[in-house]
């Protein structure tokens, strides 16, 4: 039993589910609960598979929610042993998916196992939210199941997302909200022509220069206790056919906005338009919403896991929402506490992946803890 959670991490890292795969992940999941009386669903969305699985029909409703599916390992030369070989060196268990997440979907399996055959009649429920479409393009993930749990009336009191938060030192970070994702791209018109010949054409690199230039000196907000500043960042950037000698006819650029509480897509939508109008430019864009901040005060459930992090670690998280987007903006639809809690992440989607075996049986205690004390407490 004392490892138990270290050898599931293990069995989850040894199949192959690069996004959006799970490859078998979900049914040792079920495998491990059902016989407790989890009842289990699969939601199968294209090629993403989602499980719902829980223990009890009362509330309130304390969720573990995460993702099977794993970003490509990338060149396999560079990695020191198979990505999908799990192995602990140096006190370190190494796989794709060490960090991101599958040692917190280890963790959360042996939790709510625990929990339930200690308290069998426990009050309110339990349960797991997995998908296998989180590192992909998440439209068929965690989304489509909550869109099924609105339809037929399933609301969450509480749910903690198991990504890898902590920094420096396990247990320093909490994350109990996070940024918004806006994405544009514009296209700059200009008019092609030979480089000899400037006076007959507009360079559309040289005419939006400036006004790129103040996009990114542009201070867009302050952001606030929980959230740093909204930042704007250049992510590619075209024009030109690859001829050395001509004058492109239009200029494209990707552009993403992470955006706090106190800026909305509408309002930073408004003030790049400005920016652009202002300087003259003759121009479209598209936009992508990717996700809208959310934010979850200071509550029960960050008291709880807050409190379950000190005693297991010994460390005083911080609060925050650093970091980019992550299923918990779909989870706050239909859940009022969310927050995000897991082992460290120094080495996620990096080769050699690894995490501190030291961390996994804590993980699963701190995961323990707080179901303890929001179902118990």
């Amino acid at each position: 039993m004392k490892n138990e959670t270290l050898e599931l991490a293990k069995a989850l890292i040894a199949r192959r589910s690069v996004t959006p795969a799970d490859e078998g992940c979900q049914q040792l999941i079920v495998e491990r609960l059902a016989p407790l009386g989890f009842r289990a669903e699969t939601l199968v969305h294209g090629e993403v598979t989602n499980l719902w699985i829980r223990h009890g029909t009362e509330r309130p409703l304390v969720v573990l929610a995460g993702h099977t599916d794993v970003v490509p390992t990338g060149p396999l030369d560079k990695w020191d042993a198979d990505p999908f070989t799990p192995e602990v060196r140096d006190g370190l268990l190494f796989g794709r998916g060490a960090s991101d997440m599958k040692t917190s979907i280890a963790a959360f399996v042996t939790a709510a196992a625990q929990f339930v055959r200690a308290k069998p009649d426990h009050r309110g429920s339990v349960a797991l939210l997995i998908t296998s479409d989180e590192e992909g393009p998440s439209v068929d993930g965690t989304v489509r199941v909550v869109e099924a749990l609105k339809r037929r009336g399933e609301a969450m009191d509480y749910c903690i997302v198991g990504e890898p938060s902590s920094a420096e030192r396990f247990g320093d970070t909490i994350k109990n909200g996070r940024r918004g994702s806006l994405t544009g791209r514009l296209w700059v018109q200009g008019v092609q022509g030979h480089v000899a010949y400037p006076h007959l054409g507009r360079n559309p690199v040289h005419l939006a220069a400036p006004a790129l230039s103040e996009l990114a000196a542009t201070r867009w907000d302050a952001g606030n206790e929980y959230f740093p500043p909204t930042t704007w960042q250049i992510s590619n950037i075209h024009a030109g056919t690859g001829a050395q000698n001509i004058i492109p006819g239009a200029l494209q650029v990707d552009f993403n906005f992470r955006f706090s509480t106190e800026s909305t897509p509408e309002s930073l939508q408004a003030r790049v338009r400005d920016i652009l109008d202002r300087h003259g430019l003759e121009y479209s864009i598209d936009w992508t919403l990717g996700g809208k901040p959310f934010l979850t005060p200071r509550g029960k459930l960050v008291e709880a896991l807050s409190a379950a992090v000190r005693r297991v670690s010994g460390v005083t998280p911080e609060i925050n929402c650093t970091g980019g987007t992550s299923d918990g903006r779909f989870i706050f639809e239909i859940c009022p506490e969310v927050a995000e809690f897991g082992p460290s992440n120094r080495s996620i989607h990096k080769v050699n992946e690894s995490v501190p075996v030291a961390e996994i049986e804590p993980l699963a205690r701190i995961y323990r803890e707080t179901i303890e004390a929001l179902l118990e407490g």
